[in-house]
């Protein structure tokens, strides 16, 4: 969720229902030697908590250091990533690199934890670095005699991809092998994914990332479905289109005009993904230049889905391709290839 769960994402999230949201991942040595942007990412409004802090690192010294000056900014969380798969990441031994060094981790959380000034530690995990060998069990009990406050598990190796289905099984292993709280997280793309884990895991929570792109209603409904049995109801065009502009206008204040659009771009991609005429919609909106002309795309795009302008869509063809990599346009497609091609012509 690096460069997307942003204070602007963050408030919307919460205002439709999210009960913790985190900051983007910051580095430790960077909180430590005191970085703009580091202490930038680090930073959230009062009006956001609940909310905590994910940190990288892997030396000792410096996370204490990093907690102690975190717990400065009064989080709910502090966080202790080691479940990024990101190359550069893990060939600093940072991430998910952690996963294979049980000990390490354990001194790690521990050092975050005499740093954090009361502020409750908490662990990302995956299952392993590769299916060689599974180290959850052992990492969940090293985060749990070392202080951690609950963990959350991610149920893919560092290896896999997001074709490939996560094993919920661990998180209820997990489960079963400690004390403090379990969180589940993996594919949950709807309501019932979230009721499907918590009722197959035991878990005590679930942690939805790239199910919120583009659908802060994820939490409405499963809050109205876990609470009241509300069944879910997809939102309308007109709340998506207001939900988009609120997010464009969102970001133009936390960033500027020109530092925002291509954030907005990609959010703007996310919501409306359930809706025919997405190919029309990447053809135009890479081509904006300023937040008057995304308004415009936003509202004619919308009013064209209203009146049935676009031809169907294969919308399950388009879905499948957001859950495997959730900025799906990058990829070579030969629909919208010859889509766009045909345009240039």
């Amino acid at each position: 969720m690096a460069e997307i769960s942003d204070a602007p994402f963050r408030r919307i999230a919460k205002e439709y229902g999210a009960g913790l949201t985190f900051t983007q991942m910051v580095s430790a040595d960077g909180i430590v030697k005191g970085n703009f942007n580091t202490l930038r990412f680090a930073t959230f409004h009062k009006s956001e908590k609940p909310i905590g802090i994910q940190v990288l690192g892997n030396d000792e010294t410096t996370l204490r250091d990093a907690a102690a000056k975190l717990s400065s900014l009064n989080p709910d969380v502090i966080d202790l990533n080691c479940g990024c798969p990101v190359t550069k990441v893990v060939s600093n031994k940072m991430g998910a690199w952690l996963l294979n060094d049980p000990p390490k981790l354990g001194k790690l959380v521990k050092a975050l934890v005499e740093g954090s000034n009361g502020v409750p530690v908490s662990v990302k995990l995956r299952l392993g670095m590769d299916g060689g060998r599974i180290t959850v069990l052992e990492n969940a009990k090293r985060a749990e005699d070392n202080g951690a406050a609950y963990i959350a598990i991610h149920a893919r190796l560092r290896s896999d991809k997001y074709d490939v289905d996560p094993a919920w099984e661990w998180i209820a292993k997990v489960k079963e092998s400690v004390s403090i709280p379990v969180v589940g997280n993996g594919s949950v793309f709807t309501p019932f994914d979230a009721i499907k884990m918590i009722e197959e895991t035991g878990c005590d929570s679930v942690m939805v990332a790239r199910g919120a792109l583009g659908n802060p209603f994820i939490f409405r409904n499963f809050n109205n479905l876990f609470e009241k049995n509300i069944q879910p109801s997809p939102p309308d065009v007109d709340e998506v289109k207001n939900l988009a502009i609120k997010h464009l206008n969102l970001l133009v204040k936390e960033y500027g005009e020109i530092n925002s659009l291509d954030k907005a771009k990609k959010n703007i991609i996310w919501y409306f993904r359930v809706f025919g005429g997405i190919t029309e919609l990447l053809e135009q909106i890479f081509k904006a230049k300023t937040e008057l002309e995304l308004k415009e795309i936003i509202i004619n795009h919308s009013d064209k889905i209203k009146n049935n302008f676009y031809p169907e869509e294969d919308l399950d063809y388009y879905y499948k391709k957001f859950k495997n990599r959730v900025l799906f346009w990058l990829e070579e497609d030969e629909k919208l290839t010859k889509f766009l091609n045909a345009k240039v012509a």
